[in-house]
Order: structure tokens, then C-alpha cells, then sequence
């Protein structure tokens, strides 16, 4: 099926217009011992500062690395810089590993898990009270997962010709860009469980991290708890769902919308973090007792991100520029490969992104959101079940033909996309398979792995692991990349160093930045 958008896109004179915009990646896993263990050690300084490095720091905790590739006009490109920065990390970490899987190793999760540190700055102790606020109200386990952030804005030149066919050449191209950004991000929240579907690689989680099991689970041997159809428990109500943030309304209808919708959040008091305390006893337990402590606690398949760099909180950063690119967060790390991302996957999700772009966008009222947020819940706990239905304007659709009839749409842009880099007719055929047979999807294949090796979860992915630590520690970083990393480390912990002569309260430099909203 095709849209007056794409029709317009096709015609010889825009094909070009695809090729380009920017990608990059968020890719966090935790640092563990041989023996699969959770790593007690600090962030290492040979990486440099996590408070102030642009490609290399941590996420909740000081044992979770997060990887940042900085934006890239290929999806090759922000791969090859990827496996670099794991390159250069694994080969300063000593015996240390990278932990494949999203659901974490062998842990007691709320009480090993270490907070990240950032040093003794006013932004540095920021971020740790913000963390330590995180382990309160949700408890550190969830904050332990690990994922897959992909960051992504259409080329450039797309925008003034998209806005000149649609009519509207005299509207200042930052609005309308913002408007369409919005667009593409509703009808991402209409198909974000087709994601969770093909690329949900955690089935399965350690006992340790959960003792106590859960209604979904099953035992599948004495080390392992498992879903049987399940795809993503990460996005699950194990995962990253939490009662509080479902009651949240965030509209994504329109630009304005959604910062209300932020501002509101981050500025009213939740009763039950006010229980907490701020500061109590001298230490801040959290940085305030709001629904949310700042925009980025905000959990959700995809957000509207402004233009990286500015100062500004995102929100106001948003209200003055507008939408720049888009967050998805709906990725599992793939276990088997070694920087935790398969090929296949950038390409399959750029092409899902700009048909979300291209497609009309509605905007999605209550009644649509409640059945958004009940296929996503299905397809993380029971995705692979045959047949499965998804609730879908009043009535069910069975998961694999809409999946393949979405993946039909994509067949045009991936064949203008092929014109540009090759990869998206493959990446496209890769996931048809997965779509008509559920055995085929990464979380199946994991399953099946262990089960075909007699192993639990966490033997299983102790020896992935192992088996990428010793082929990236096996493959070549040029001498220039290593020298820029290695400048990128030196300097950020001068940086670190700078920021911590400030002497301004920080009371004062909270109030200071809260101030504006």
C-alpha cells in the first residue's frame, strides 16, 4: 500500500532525497568478572572521565558502560565506530567482560549494583543523586537492564522539497519538520511492537536477578526462569513498565503537547516519592520528589530529541529548535553479536522510521493509546505465541500478517535506500522470515541455543562473553582511532578536574537549574 508521500518520493527527481541524514547509538552493557559476576571495580581511568567523555561513560551504575557513537551518515560507519569503541575498552578493562544480554548477569540486584559515580561537581553529583533517586522509587534491578538506544534524523534535504509539495513553503522549516518529527513518532508508537517482536532477544533471566519469580514466568532449569513465547522481557512488566509512569498522559499529538505534557511531569509533586525525602540527614536521597526528577526519566518506545549540544534542558530546548531527531529505545541487545548489534537491525528500523515518516500520523486518542500499550505488553510477554492477536481499532489482528503487510510497505524505500548503500533489501528479507516463522526470532534462537547446549542463562551468556572479548581483543584499531580515544580520555578527565573547582553550592546550583522549565 502506498501513500500520496511516497508516490511523491518516487518520483525521479526526489529519489536522492533519502540518501544521507544521521544515526547514531546508545549501547549500554554491564562490565562482569570471568565467572560472569557483576564487576565491583570503579569505571576505569584509562576510558577517561564517564562525567565529561563524549563516547565512553556509564549509565545507572558505576559496572555499566554505555557506548555513544556520535552522528554518522551511514549505518556502517556508526557500527565500525561502535566495534572501535569496544575494541579500545576491552583492551583496558584487563580481565574484565562485556555482559551480551540485556536481562543482567549473575547479581543480587537491589543491593550489589553499584550507583554510578561522577566525581565531586555540582553536574557530577547531579547525576549521581538523580540515580540514586532512580533506586528508590523503582529499585536498582530495573536499572540494571541494559539496551539499545538508536538515534535518528532524516537527511536534511529532505525538509525544504518535503515542505514545498506539501504547500507549504512559506512555514518556517523548523516547525515544520518539528511537525512531522511528531508524526513519525505517534505512528512509531502504533507499530514499536513490530520492534519489540523481531529484535527482543530476552526470553529468558538469570534466578538471580529475580528470586522471588513472577506470574509470567516458568523454570526452565535450576539457574533460569523463562517466558515460553515471550520476546522481550526487558520491555515487559519486569522490564521497563512501571505502575507510576502508565499513569502518565505524555501526548505526542503535537510538539506542544508533549513539552506540556513533560513540564507538567517534571514539576508536579508525586506523594509517593515525597515519602522518600529529598534530603535527609545531609545526603540527597533524589533531587526532587516530582513524578519525575528530569525529562530523561521519562521511559517510553521513542522520544522527540532536540539538537545535541545545547545547554538547555531538553524541554526548553525543544520549545526554541524544535524536534531534530528521534530516540527509539525499544531495542534489546542482541546477544550473539559482539558489540551487541546486528547488522540487519539499523537498516530494518530506518526504513520502519521513514515510513513512519511518510505515512499519515493521527493523532492517537485515549482509546488508541490503552490498545498501543496492550500490544506492546503482549509482544514482550508472549510475542511468539502462533497466531497471536493484537487488539487494533476496536477489534484483533493476528501479529504475523500485519507484520508482513507493514513490512510490504517498506519494500519501496528499501529499493531507493538499496540505490544509496546496500543492506536494506536483505535487512528487509531477514525479518519476513522471522515474521512467518516465530522460530526464527532472536529471542527463539536464544532458547533454542540453550537448550541445544544444556546450559542455563547465565552459563550461556558467560561463554558469549568470553567468546567476544577474545574476537574484539583479536581485531584491529587503527593507530589513528586508538590516538584519538586516547586524547578523548586525557582530556575529559582535565575537564572533570575544571568542573570541580566550582565552589557554587549545590542547593544553589540545583535551584539554579530547575529554575527553568
Amino acid at each position: 500500500m502506498r501513500t500520496a508521500r511516497l508516490d511523491w518520493l518516487l518520483e525521479p527527481g526526489n529519489r536522492a532525497l533519502l540518501g544521507g541524514g544521521l544515526r547514531g547509538v546508545e549501547k549500554e552493557s554491564l562490565r562482569v568478572t570471568a565467572d560472569g559476576r557483576l564487576s565491583k571495580s570503579p569505571h576505569p581511568a584509562a576510558l577517561g572521565s564517564a562525567l565529561t567523555h563524549p563516547y565512553l561513560t556509564t549509565d545507572y551504575s558505576e559496572a555499566l558502560l554505555e557506548f555513544v557513537t556520535p552522528p554518522r551518515a551511514t549505518n556502517a560507519e556508526t557500527l565500525e565506530f561502535l566495534r572501535d569503541l569496544h575494541v579500545y575498552t576491552l583492551r583496558r578493562i584487563g580481565d574484565e567482560r562485556l555482559w551480551p544480554s540485556s536481562m543482567p548477569c549473575i547479581v543480587n540486584a537491589n543491593q550489589e549494583i553499584p550507583i554510578a559515580r561522577y566525581g565531586s561537581s555540582n553536574p557530577g553529583m547531579m547525576k549521581t543523586v538523580y540515580r540514586r533517586g532512580l533506586g528508590y522509587r523503582y529499585g536498582r534491578a530495573m536499572q540494571a537492564i541494559a539496551g539499545v538506544h538508536f538515534n535518528y534524523s532524516p537527511p536534511l534535504a529532505l525538509w525544504e522539497a518535503y515542505r514545498d509539495a506539501a504547500g507549504r513553503r512559506d512555514e518556517p522549516l523548523d516547525r515544520f519538520r518539528s511537525e512531522r518529527m511528531m508524526g513519525l513518532a505517534r505512528n512509531y508508537r502504533r507499530l514499536s511492537w513490530l520492534v519489540i517482536y523481531l529484535f527482543g532477544a530476552s526470553p529468558a533471566l538469570c534466578k538471580s536477578f529475580l528470586p522471588g519469580g513472577h506470574e509470567l514466568l516458568e523454570e526452565l532449569d535450576p539457574g533460569t526462569w523463562y517466558a515460553p513465547y515471550a520476546t522481550s522481557l526487558r520491555m515487559s512488566d519486569i522490564g521497563y513498565r512501571n505502575k507510576t509512569q502508565a499513569r502518565l498522559s505524555i501526548s505526542l499529538n503535537s510538539l506542544d503537547e508533549y513539552v506540556a505534557g513533560l513540564v507538567a511531569a517534571v514539576t508536579t509533586v508525586e506523594p509517593r516519592y515525597a515519602e522518600i525525602g529529598v534530603e535527609v540527614d545531609g545526603e540527597y536521597r533524589q533531587l526532587n520528589a516530582n513524578i519525575l526528577q528530569i525529562e530523561n526519566e521519562y521511559y517510553t518506545q521513542i522520544r522527540p530529541k532536540p539538537r545535541k549540544g545545547t545547554s538547555d534542558r531538553p524541554t526548553v530546548a525543544l520549545r526554541r529548535g524544535g524536534v531534530e531527531y528521534v530516540e527509539i529505545r525499544t531495542l534489546d541487545l542482541c546477544p550473539t553479536d559482539p558489540i551487541g548489534i546486528d547488522r540487519h537491525t539499523l537498516p530494518f528500523v530506518e526504513l520502519l522510521l521513514l515510513y513512519c515518516l511518510l505515512a499519515e500520523s493521527p493523532p492517537i486518542d485515549a482509546d488508541e493509546q490503552r490498545e498501543i500499550d496492550a500490544r506492546d505488553l503482549a509482544v514482550a510477554r508472549e510475542g511468539r505465541r502462533r497466531k497471536l492477536a493484537l487488539p487494533s481499532g476496536g477489534t484483533t489482528r493476528e501479529l504475523g500478517s500485519w507484520g508482513l503487510e507493514v513490512v510490504d510497505r517498506l519494500g519501496d524505500i528499501a529499493e531507493l535506500l538499496e540505490g544509496h548503500t546496500p543492506g536494506y533489501v536483505e535487512a528487509l528479507a531477514r525479518q519476513r522470515e522471522a515474521l512467518e516463522d516465530p522460530d526464527a526470532t532472536p529471542s527463539a534462537r536464544l532458547l533454542a541455543a540453550m537448550r541445544e547446549r544444556g546450559v542455563s542463562f547465565a552459563e550461556y551468556a558467560r561463554g558469549l562473553a568470553s567468546a567476544h572479548r577474545d574476537a574484539l581483543l583479536a581485531t584491529p584499531l587503527s593507530a589513528a582511532r586508538e590516538a584519538e580515544l586516547d586524547a578523548l580520555a586525557a582530556s575529559s578527565l582535565a575537564e572533570q578536574a575544571r568542573l570541580e573547582q566550582d565552589d557554587t553550592p549545590f542547593a544553589e546550583y540545583l535551584a539554579r537549574y530547575f529554575s527553568e522549565v
